[in-house]
């Protein structure tokens, strides 16, 4: 897929996160939006770990500034979709792309998260405060983004499985 696909692919992700930033769920300080996850997942399995960085950083800018967001979209949502990509790319396997989008979100993120909180939110929280929302809202988005991923390779739609990858 040329830079131009793959950035056009990523800012239809962008608009998808941003037009469904309104579904959340507050949970603490913090607050659960699958839909992240979900895209997060899609897009590093279709485009690799840049353009899911840069797609979960351009919706988390939208997103906060528009105020459906808080600080801790951004590393709650970027470590993730790092880390889904990367192990995509090095295994070529779903799950791999899974797992690396709750360690990344759930835990490497929420970990990120807690100096953000702390310093730039002035919030009191302890060090791992974040981890169960964080963990639960990746999982919830990363178990619909992996539905949907298997779901369209059945049908022939999708196909994750290109030489060079996607």
């Amino acid at each position: 897929m040329s830079n131009t696909k793959k950035l056009s692919v990523a800012s239809l992700f962008v608009a998808v996160g941003v037009v469904l930033s309104g579904f959340y769920i507050p949970v603490g300080v913090s607050k659960v939006f699958p839909v992240q996850h979900m895209i997060n997942l899609v897009a590093a399995v279709m485009l690799g770990p840049f353009y899911a960085v840069l797609t979960a950083f351009a919706t988390s800018v939208i997103r906060v500034s528009a105020g459906t967001g808080s600080l801790l979209a951004f590393p709650g949502s970027m470590v993730g979709a790092c880390l889904a990509g990367v192990l995509y790319r090095r295994y070529r396997c779903l799950g791999a792309a899974f797992v690396g989008e709750l360690i990344g979100t759930g835990l490497l993120g929420a970990i990120i998260a807690y100096p953000v909180a702390a310093l730039l939110l002035s919030k009191e929280v302890a060090l791992l405060s974040f981890v169960i929302p964080f963990s639960m809202s990746s999982a919830a988005g990363a178990l619909i983004g992996l539905a949907g991923i298997i779901s369209l390779e059945k049908t022939g739609m999708f196909y994750t499985k290109i030489e060079g990858g996607l």
